[in-house]
């Protein structure tokens, strides 16, 4: 297959005509803090999901045994009129206010565990057990959530749509639900995209955490998520983002995975490419700290498409003269994995930046 799918030649066309017009330094708005706000409101109107800040999230908590050096707790949050979202919420011994993280699960094709791949569950032995194998798989064996709580931040990581108990979907269901939203005149990506937002406003809110230091963070979709949410909240000061990161045309390329139509709609803001290239979306966090660690041998991101993103990127914090608040890392050897090298650079990263 040497072209898109469809027409002969008419999506290349299509793709060859995107020129993210809204992007810095080809945006008419020379003024960083006019061209953010700009960029964001067009990013924003993609969603389609409004926005409710004033929204009563209507937490009901439930705690858990112990963890080590953590206390455990369930959580139920109100995310839209329509959502209410279960998670897990892991604080600290000691005195707090602490920093925070807001942890976003991946995609990966599995549905039955959602927050339950980034947090060990204490309250289900099935999902236990398979937990359990996908840290395996992905992790080292390690659950970056209790990893985080031991090292000293509060950590919320909530079920997204489709996941866990939210779910479980079925990976052919993607594409119908995400269609069935779209003629309701909602999103899919929309909705997740407002929800992370949420959440991360509802952990700034909360009395045991520094509202100064919280950070979206995520591996694969989570990746994708812990950037969205940091361009879009002014609740996430910081972000590390873990394998998702490239630019939109060196994506579309034949066989990637964006193009089979299922998983694709979790990141999919109709018309945003319009105006913003993948990474311009990120910038609109400029000038935060922001890490972005990337698998040499990844398949799901095209090398090139990391090395385009990554000069918009640099592009932009430069242009705040912040760029030493940006590390953008290639990890020689690597695929798309978040083992435990990788997580203890994320680790101390964050522990940098949340905490000096």
């Amino acid at each position: 297959m040497t072209s898109l799918p469809g027409p002969p030649g008419l999506l290349d066309a299509l793709k060859d005509d995107l020129t993210f017009p809204l992007a810095w330094g080809t945006s008419p708005v020379r003024d960083l803090a006019r061209w953010r706000r700009a960029a964001r409101a067009a990013v924003e109107d993609a969603l389609l999901v409004p926005a409710e800040p004033a929204l009563p999230y209507d937490p009901v908590h439930v705690p858990g045994p112990e963890g080590d050096g953590y206390a455990r707790e369930s959580v139920t949050v109100t995310l839209t009129r329509r959502t209410r979202a279960r998670g897990v919420l892991l604080t600290p011994h000691g005195t707090g206010p602490f920093p925070a993280v807001l942890l976003l699960h991946d995609h990966g094709s599995r549905f039955d565990i959602g927050k339950e791949k980034c947090v060990r569950p204490w309250y289900d032995d099935t999902r236990l057990a398979s937990a359990e194998e996908w840290a395996a798989r992905h992790f080292d064996g390690r659950f970056p959530g209790d990893e985080l709580a031991r090292r000293g931040h509060v950590v919320l990581c909530l079920d997204a749509l489709g996941w866990g108990e939210r779910g479980p979907l079925v990976y052919e269901e993607q594409q119908a639900l995400a269609s069935t939203l779209y003629q309701l005149g909602s999103s899919l990506a929309g909705l997740h995209a407002r929800e992370d937002q949420r959440a991360a406003a509802f952990l700034a809110g909360l009395d045991r955490v520094d509202a100064r230091r919280v950070a979206a963070v995520g591996w694969s979709m989570g990746g994708f998520r812990a950037w969205q949410t940091a361009a879009l909240s002014d609740h996430v000061t910081a972000a590390a983002s873990v394998c998702w990161m490239t630019g939109l045309k060196q994506l579309l390329v034949p066989g990637n995975n964006t193009l089979r139509g299922q998983s694709a709609f979790h990141m999919l803001h109709p018309g945003l490419a319009r105006h913003l290239d993948l990474p311009d979306v990120a910038s609109v966090a400029a000038p935060k700290p922001m890490l972005f660690l990337h698998g040499e041998r990844d398949p799901h991101f095209p090398a090139d498409g990391v090395r385009a993103a990554y000069d918009r990127l640099r592009t932009v914090w430069r242009a705040w003269d912040a760029e030493e608040r940006l590390r953008l890392e290639v990890w020689p050897g690597r695929g798309h994995t978040f083992d435990s090298p990788m997580q203890d650079e994320t680790y101390a990263w964050l522990d940098s930046v949340l905490h000096s």
